[in-house]
């Protein structure tokens, strides 16, 4: 294929899918990455070396030997940080985009059944970014719960650390996201686990009241054990901090 500059469209679409596959999987042979470079028009061995180039953005993995290009360009730069300042806006903007490339419209991925009426665009944009959250959570904790392991998709949830009513602005933002299986979930949720600074498992004293033998087996028997950290994207210090603080019962 001849050489061209890649579009800001492009790099768009491509840090999509760096926000949605496992670190470990960014090689040319990974079939997401062959079939987005095909519709893209490029090389999967080009695209994989535009996702290394991200990852060399990533604060949590650019000390790490990476088979990209020592220095990213300035565009992608410019991506990451417009990703960073307003992840809703750009989630939604990156689907709709990886949408319109191959072809498709973002009315396929079920929106058809919302009412007509004002407050539709809204929706739409929630229930895109909910899924593209999901995704991204999924994918940055390799498609395990952070606390036991579990890694059965139907019985994982992408976590808000800060709760989704509350922080409009990190509603979308990986490192507001933790994978958590349902129970556990549930229990984060209603603040009655949560992680110190070390991300380390916090039981509410509340439960302690309970004499019921399964917490033992589902919560106290991971107790003080830190949770297993992300490939990217790892969860924000001040988020944990604010769940402990404003959201764990003590």
């Amino acid at each position: 294929m001849p050489r061209r500059n890649w579009t800001r469209d492009e790099l768009i679409v491509a840090f999509n899918l760096y926000c949605r596959i496992p670190f470990g999987r960014i090689h040319n042979r990974n079939p997401e990455i062959i079939s987005l470079a095909k519709t893209l028009g490029r090389t999967p061995s080009a695209l994989s070396w535009k996702l290394a180039n991200f990852a060399r953005l990533d604060p949590s993995i650019k000390s790490r030997n990476l088979s990209g290009a020592a220095h990213g360009g300035s565009l992608e730069k410019e991506i990451w940080q417009e990703f960073n300042s307003d992840w809703d806006r750009l989630a939604f903007e990156s689907e709709k985009l990886r949408f319109m490339f191959a072809g498709k419209s973002l009315e396929e991925l079920g929106n058809e059944d919302l009412p007509e009426g004002g407050d539709r665009e809204a929706k739409i944009i929630a229930r895109v970014n909910q899924g593209f959250f999901r995704s991204m959570i999924l994918a940055t904790y390799n498609g395990q719960c952070c606390i036991t392991g579990i890694h059965i998709p139907e019985l994982l949830c992408a976590s808000h650390i800060i709760p989704w009513s509350i922080d409009k602005k990190n509603r979308t933002n990986p490192k507001n996201g933790l994978c958590l299986n349902a129970f556990h979930d549930r229990a984060f949720d209603r603040g009655l686990i949560s992680f110190d600074e070390k991300f380390r498992v916090v039981i509410s004293p509340q439960l302690r009241r309970s004499n019921n033998p399964a917490l033992n087996e589902m919560l106290f028997n991971y107790e003080g054990k830190g949770i297993a950290m992300p490939s990217h994207f790892q969860p924000d210090p001040s988020f944990v901090k604010f769940h402990f603080e404003k959201i764990f019962l003590k």
